[in-house]
């Protein structure tokens, strides 16, 4: 049931940052963390993965300030965070040997934190009066999140 509840909440953090949940399941693999040896998963702890998916969140942090982001919402957007939500959810899952589940647990948790994250977001942006300060808060939830699952799961 831990399995589940914290492959749920990976895809929490999908939802908030599309690549984050992927980049920290994928640093969990690499360092021995989650056990993905013998399944289709294994690519995630691969010696480079996990550097091609922290730049991957690198930028999404950045690109998440420019004004000229589309919602999380839109359906690119949306799919991206319910698959990255569905592949960080399977590695935890994996793990424990619940792939099935642990992908279905992450895709829910995806969802949401899509919708959740955009109503928390826009209300702390108008408490702040500007969306930077809320924006920079759901970076933070969303990176110290993924490493206190990673490393729960462990």
């Amino acid at each position: 049931m831990t399995v589940l509840i914290l492959a749920l909440l990976i895809g929490v953090v999908a939802g908030l940052r599309a690549m984050t949940a992927p980049a920290a399941v994928s640093w969990a693999a690499q360092l021995g963390w989650l056990h993905l040896d013998g399944t289709w998963l294994a690519f995630l702890g691969y010696r480079f993965t996990p550097w091609i998916f922290s730049l991957f969140a690198l930028a999404e942090l950045v690109t998440d300030q420019l004004p000229s982001t589309p919602s999380r919402k839109v359906p690119p957007q949306f799919i991206t965070r319910i698959l990255m939500g569905g592949l960080s959810g399977g590695a935890i899952g994996a793990s424990a040997g619940s792939l099935v589940a642990g992908i279905a647990a992450g895709a829910v948790g995806a969802v949401i934190g899509t919708l959740g994250g955009t109503a928390v977001r826009a209300k702390l942006a108008s408490l702040f009066g500007s969306d930077r300060p809320a924006a920079l808060l759901e970076d933070a939830v969303a990176i110290i999140g993924a490493f206190l699952i990673v490393s729960a799961a462990a």
